[in-house]
This record gives structure tokens, C-alpha cells and sequence, in this order.
């Protein structure tokens, strides 16, 4: 039975940032925001995807070298990533060489064909390819070519990383350092932050969410707390989370998500140890500190229950 509730959430997951169809209209402008004097990010919407907003919900950044343009991240649509490339072009006429993934979720991967064709090197971690060959990302592309049309469709399909990532390394690329340190599993299994020392900023993934609830579903909440302990190690300046406005305060932010994944496993955890009622449980936590962020309705009681399964896991 509770393999049934946990497979039933798993396809929820799998729709989590797909709407209902509606008539596909113009997304939202695109923006770009200069973070530091190499590097330059968009904003995604705080809301679910749709073809309202072609998918764009999900943050990416580039840097640019003195060779070329490097990526972070390549936003939720092929549509997105080619308004994107034009943005590019406005700031420099470089080509883009590389794109580095933070993790392979829907929102932040389906505009990889776009720079894959452009001739850029897409850089992940060797994670990337449980996810690849499995059932959850054919699931959720069908799920998206239906829900998303017409933005995600028969053409839209999943790039494979040229570079595998094995273990933190730092990464030389058109003469600037990056720090690529993999941070997962954690919001998934193959998470992996990038930082860019010499002017310390650092791209966050979804490890950091910001201005919104963070989507935890089925993550490892141990290890990623774990993991943002790891990230305030760096000496940050600005974080580009992957999703909400950019960061200015660090630590404060990091530590923000961290306390809601903390208050998340130790309520949960109270719960599971006293072997009380999940709906119960969730009815007696207050939650007030959290519930007037964005997608609090829709994201916080799904986390609250895959968590609470977690607890009982790992308690045997």
C-alpha cells in the first residue's frame, strides 16, 4: 500500500511545474540581470510551468570568458533557450562553449538541445545518467509534450552530457576558474553547485530556493542540509539560487532554506518516532513561519509526506 501512495506521488512529482493546457500566449519578458562584472542571469517566474509562460520557472546564468560564454543551467523550454541566446548576443558576440548543468530537472534542462546545436559542451555530473535511462524522465517527458504544448513537444528531447563530473574539480574554461563541487544527493541525486572565485559568485542550483517554498519531493533532506553547510564554506558574495531573485546575502539565504529543511525533517521526525498519523501530524505542525512563501499550497504538504516516509526509512 505505501509503495502504491509513494508511485501515485511520484507521477504528482513528475507533473510538479505542468499545468493544466491552456491557449499558449507570450511569455513573461526575459531579463537579464548583471551579477558581477563577468556574469549575467534570468529570473523564472515563481509559479508552475505552462504554456502560458513557455515552462519558464527555473533560473539560468552564463559568464563570460575571454573565449566564450559559459553557461549554468539551460531553462525549461527550447523556446526559452533561443530567447535567451539572443539576450546573449546583446551583451557579447562570443560564442557559447559550455554549458554546466546543476541537476537534470525538467525546468532547467529541456532548452539544452538549443546550445547542444549552437556547438557548446554540456558538463554534468556521471549521476546525470541513472536519471537518463530511467522511467521517470520518458514519464515526464510525455508529461510535458501534453501538458506544455506547444513549447515541449515530438522535437523537444533530453541532451546528454559530453563531459562527465565524477568528484569536485575545478574546471579551467576560456581562461576563468570554475569550482564545480558536487553537493548531492541532496534536491536530487545528481546535484552539483559552480562557483566562480574570482568574483565570488556562486551558482546554487536548487539547492538554494529563494522568494518561494523549496521543492523537496523525494529528496535526501540529510544530506542536502548537509550540502549547504558545504556551500557556506565558500566566500560568497552572490548566489544565483535556481529559483527566486539573486542573492546578495549569502549566508542569510542559504541558511533560510536550511532552516525550513530542518524544521521539515525535526517535525516529521517527531511524528514518525511517536508513530503518529501523518495527516495528524501534518494538521499539528505549524507551519506559519512558511506559509505566506509562494507555492506554500501547492509544494509544503508533499514535502512534509515524502519526508515523513524518508524518517520512517531511515529509522529501520
Amino acid at each position: 500500500m505505501r509503495q502504491t501512495i509513494v508511485s501515485a506521488l511520484w507521477l504528482v512529482y513528475l507533473m510538479f511545474g505542468v499545468l493544466a493546457p491552456v491557449q499558449a500566449e507570450e511569455a513573461p519578458p526575459m531579463v537579464l540581470y548583471q551579477v558581477s562584472p563577468s556574469a549575467w542571469y534570468v529570473q523564472g517566474l515563481s509559479e508552475l510551468g505552462s504554456p502560458a509562460n513557455q515552462n519558464f520557472i527555473s533560473n539560468a546564468g552564463f559568464v563570460v570568458t575571454p573565449k566564450g560564454v559559459v553557461m549554468i543551467d539551460a531553462l525549461g523550454s527550447p523556446a526559452l533557450a533561443e530567447r535567451l541566446v539572443a539576450e546573449i548576443k546583446k551583451v557579447t558576440p562570443l560564442p557559447i562553449t559550455h554549458v554546466l548543468v546543476t541537476h537534470y530537472h525538467a525546468d532547467h534542462i529541456y532548452g539544452l538541445q538549443v546550445f547542444k546545436a549552437l556547438g557548446a559542451k554540456i558538463v554534468a555530473h556521471r549521476a546525470t545518467l541513472i536519471y537518463l535511462n530511467s522511467d521517470t524522465a520518458r514519464l515526464r517527458m510525455e508529461a510535458s509534450r501534453a501538458q506544455l504544448f506547444p513549447w515541449i513537444d515530438d522535437k523537444t528531447y533530453l541532451v546528454e552530457p559530453d563531459t562527465w563530473l565524477d568528484g569536485d574539480q575545478d574546471l579551467l574554461l576560456g581562461g576563468m576558474l570554475f569550482q564545480a563541487r558536487i553537493v548531492g544527493p541532496a534536491h536530487t541525486p545528481e546535484d552539483m553547485a559552480f562557483y566562480l572565485p574570482s568574483e565570488k559568485v556562486l551558482f546554487a542550483g536548487d539547492l538554494v530556493f529563494r522568494s518561494r517554498i523549496p521543492f523537496v519531493g523525494q529528496a535526501d533532506s540529510r544530506h542536502w542540509i548537509t550540502a549547504l553547510d558545504q556551500l557556506l564554506t565558500f566566500d560568497t558574495q552572490v548566489i544565483v539560487p535556481g529559483h527566486g531573485p539573486l542573492s546578495g546575502d549569502a549566508r542569510h539565504d542559504m541558511q533560510q532554506t536550511r532552516e525550513y529543511l530542518v524544521y521539515l525533517r525535526t517535525a516529521m521526525q517527531r511524528a514518525a518516532e511517536a508513530m503518529e498519523p501523518f495527516d495528524e501530524a501534518y494538521k499539528n505542525t505549524d507551519w506559519s513561519r512558511f506559509e505566506n512563501l509562494p507555492l506554500f499550497k501547492v509544494a509544503n504538504r508533499m514535502n512534509a509526506y515524502n519526508t515523513y516516509l524518508l524518517l520512517e526509512q531511515e529509522a529501520k
